[in-house]
């Protein structure tokens, strides 16, 4: 299935949507119809909807999620022009609930292991169980839409289009490091295991299941966990149902960035990116440079 539907996507969208990026096109078309065309456009697009909502009231995060990607499938449809099977409603709630599996569970364990060697202590921070949990939810389904579309569903797949799906996936890695380098607490090393256990990770995600909805939900459930646990979210500390003693090595720790400056969370993210992208070669989900310039 995932065969099929990378190569349907790559190698039809011309087909599909004879006005696109053809030769027959006007060259106005055609700039706006190539990756460096759509791409920019949608990256504002969505993060100027998350911008305005990622941090409202109540449900409005949500509110924003579900603009943004009414924004994404406008940008593809008018702008790109080139269909979006990686935001079919069909299947995603069974995506959504794969992917927050395996991100609940990569928090889990690298949490139990920086607790089995002495780093982290766990307490009831008394902060109001409902509370707590509505905006965990609402804030992080916001951040996780809105990042996933940007990174994986825009940057990725444009810079996949010209360069490859192996080159798409470390730029955006290292890109997605980068922007979190402006967070508290952000060293180098922080940026790099960013790159690296979520960057490389999302991005290996993307191409394996082809499905914004399954890294939507790796990274919701990767957020939500470490917000609940008490545990800095890439450096920002929030209200969650439990707080956090860190000690020791802030190498086993991640210091004040929290978790994902752990060299236990890297090691157990580096696994997963390789084991990912041996499931996506292994589907027909890595595309080479000539194929995905042709």
């Amino acid at each position: 299935m995932m065969s099929a539907t990378s190569t349907t996507h790559h190698e039809s969208e011309h087909d599909r949507f004879p006005g696109g990026s053809g030769p027959g096109g006007s060259r106005v078309g055609r700039i706006f119809r190539s990756p460096f065309g759509w791409m920019p456009i949608g990256i504002v697009g969505v993060g100027v909807v998350s911008a305005s909502t990622a941090t409202g009231p109540g449900p409005l995060p949500v509110v924003g999620a579900a603009v943004a990607v009414g924004v994404y499938w406008a940008v593809m449809r008018f702008v790109a022009r080139r269909p979006v099977p990686e935001i079919a409603r069909r299947g995603a709630v069974r995506e959504a609930l794969l992917g927050c599996g395996l991100g609940l569970g990569f928090i889990v364990v690298s949490t139990l292991v920086i607790t089995a060697f002495g780093g982290y202590s766990f307490s009831w921070a008394g902060n109001g169980f409902f509370s707590v949990l509505a905006s965990a939810v609402t804030v992080q389904a916001g951040a996780a839409v809105a990042e996933e579309l940007m990174f994986r569903g825009l940057a990725l797949q444009g810079l996949e289009q010209k360069f490859g799906s192996r080159a798409a996936v470390a730029i955006t890695a290292l890109l997605f490091g980068a922007v979190h380098m402006a967070n508290p607490g952000a060293t180098a090393w922080s940026g790099l295991s960013i790159a690296i256990e979520a960057g490389a990770m999302l991005g290996a995600a993307f191409l394996w299941r082809r499905s914004i909805w399954f890294v939507v939900g790796v990274h919701f459930a990767w957020n939500a966990a470490e917000q609940l646990l008490g545990i800095q979210v890439s450096g920002n500390t929030a209200k969650g149902l439990l707080s956090v003693d860190a000690s020791g090595s802030t190498l086993l720790t991640g210091g004040a960035f929290g978790l994902e400056a752990s060299a236990v969370t890297v090691l157990i993210g580096a696994a997963l990116v390789v084991r990912m992208f041996v499931r996506a070669h292994r589907r027909g989900g890595l595309l080479p440079r000539r194929r995905a310039a042709s």
